[in-house]
């Protein structure tokens, strides 16, 4: 599909706010042209990254949505750590916790590169992994060591995981 082509089904749902997500948009050779050309249409744009791929060339009309994959994913290791530098009041930093270790590790990095001073700071649970039907133990403990700790960060849930089965896509 041509970007025009894009552009145009965007223009038809008659929204103004787009998000860019699923896997990592910005592996998309496209997604850098395809983010400014909307901003350019007047859309408020949303780029739900990773945090794999260096967010600099995105349009700073644009906000980012960065997540920082905690050691639980096993996928922190990809981090472009500069990313965390680059953020702006408009942009958020989102941290999915799996357990207290994940948790400890995110309040350091939240910490270390003052993102809470940047922009605001979500953090939110892990849902059922295959096979575990537990939909989300970890929300309560999560909530009880924000609270404890004074954390000013949010405490964000992916609604969509219960209202559907969280292996649902396409929801």
């Amino acid at each position: 599909m041509s970007l025009e082509a894009v552009v145009d089904r965007v223009k038809g749902y008659g929204c103004s706010l787009v998000e860019v997500t699923g896997g990592e948009p910005l592996a998309q050779p496209a997604a850098f042209d395809l983010i400014a050309r909307l901003c350019e249409e007047g859309f408020d744009v949303l780029i739900e990254t990773s945090g794999a791929i260096d967010v600099t060339p995105v349009d700073s009309r644009a906000s980012v949505i960065l997540d920082v994959k905690c050691p639980g994913s096993e996928m922190d290791d990809r981090m472009h750590w500069d990313n965390l530098r680059h953020l702006r009041q408009k942009d958020q930093a989102k941290f999915v916790i799996g357990d207290r270790q994940d948790y400890e590790w995110a309040v350091d990095v939240v910490k270390r590169y003052r993102l809470t001073e940047k922009c605001p700071v979500l953090f939110g649970p892990v849902f059922a992994t295959e096979g575990n039907d537990d939909r989300c133990s970890i929300l309560r403990p999560l909530a009880e060591w924000i609270l404890q700790d004074r954390l000013p960060v949010r405490l964000q849930v992916q609604l969509h995981k219960f209202i559907w089965d969280p292996h649902t896509r396409g929801v």
